[in-house]
């Protein structure tokens, strides 16, 4: 009988972008029109904030993910450049390297010594890449799937704040905004958590709560040093 095993570690990749987006989507858009109602600006101004918050931070997010997620590429790039150089020119140096990896997490020198030769003419540097470097499919960098992921995740949560202002009379925003974004980032946060096998409670919580404190402390802002805008 065949034994099937399902991991969520292949999801790191996608997932960790995604949430980020969707969650500082709806975290800073919801604050700053909730920034902007408490200094009384009109609607027409908050929903103009909240539109410009999206494109902005929709394009901020792509950009930064790609720049950060490229620099790593290049890092396991000239790593991996590196370490096939020195396959190539100190093969018996690099077999002992990863017999002493093995060796270092628990077999003994004779087995470590097989293992390490059998990889090594199986593929040395996919070996030397997993085990010295720790760079494996799973975790490798992928600029552009990080950058749309980011975007695009980013844009979904920021337009769900927008939709909850277009809904709602201007004296409930702030109220309403702050409310439904609270839900969004708990479910957000308990989707999150599902998909990484972790706690919903405890991954609804947390992305709650400092979506809570950005939405407060921006409001608190807007009523401390705002202005009526006419």
């Amino acid at each position: 009988m065949r034994h099937f095993e399902f991991h969520k570690s292949h999801r790191i990749g996608w997932l960790r972008a995604a949430v980020l987006g969707a969650n500082d989507g709806i975290v800073s858009t919801a604050s700053l029109m909730i920034g902007v109602a408490a200094a009384h600006a009109n609607t027409s101004t908050i929903m103009l904030t909240g539109l410009a918050g999206l494109v902005a931070g929709a394009m901020s997010m792509a950009a930064g993910e790609y720049v950060s997620v490229s620099s790593q590429a290049d890092t396991e790039s000239s790593d991996l450049a590196k370490e096939t150089a020195e396959l190539m020119n100190e093969p018996e140096s690099e077999l002992k390297e990863l017999t002493g990896i093995y060796m270092a997490r628990g077999l003994n020198a004779d087995l470590a010594h097989q293992v390490a030769t059998a990889l090594t003419a199986h593929d040395a540097l996919a070996a030397h890449a997993r085990d010295e470097l720790g760079i494996s499919e799973i975790v490798a960098a992928k600029p552009l799937l990080a950058a749309v992921a980011s975007a695009g995740t980013f844009a979904v949560g920021a337009a769900l704040p927008l939709l909850v202002a277009v809904m709602t009379p201007q004296p409930y925003i702030i109220y309403t905004v702050a409310a439904l974004s609270l839900v969004f980032l708990a479910a957000l946060g308990g989707l999150a958590a599902k998909a990484g096998g972790a706690s919903l409670f405890t991954g609804a919580t947390r992305v709650a709560f400092w979506g809570a404190l950005a939405m407060l402390i921006t409001a608190l802002v807007g009523r401390l040093f705002g202005v009526a805008v006419a």
